[in-house]
């Protein structure tokens, strides 16, 4: 789906990575304080095989590395056994007062 739109039938490589990066997220939400957030800085995609709407898809993630506030993850995507897709995905915690400052120079 594209602006609520279908455009084939099948789970679009856009919604893969908005699921792949909610899945991931998982770890942050997890280890942050609550006056830290999490922000992503990469994801990667390889997306392997068609899955259709509605089938029930598997995202699985884990994390490879912590270094300091960085959390960064692999994830692998299936329907049942079928590969979908892999792929990394990576997120920063920082404090919610650096996020504002961040945002005020842009």
């Amino acid at each position: 789906m594209f602006n609520n739109q279908v455009v084939h039938p099948f789970y679009s490589t856009f919604a893969l990575g908005r699921d792949a990066e909610w899945c991931c997220r998982q770890f942050v939400l997890l280890a942050k304080e609550e006056s830290e957030e999490g922000i992503g800085t990469f994801l990667t995609i390889e997306h392997k095989s068609p899955a259709l709407l509605n089938q029930l898809v598997q995202i699985t993630a884990t994390i490879y590395e912590i270094n300091h506030n960085t959390i960064n993850c692999n994830y692998i995507v299936k329907v049942q056994e079928r590969i979908i897709a892999t792929g990394t995905q990576g997120q920063k915690v920082l404090p919610k007062s650096k996020i504002e400052e961040i945002k005020s120079k842009l």
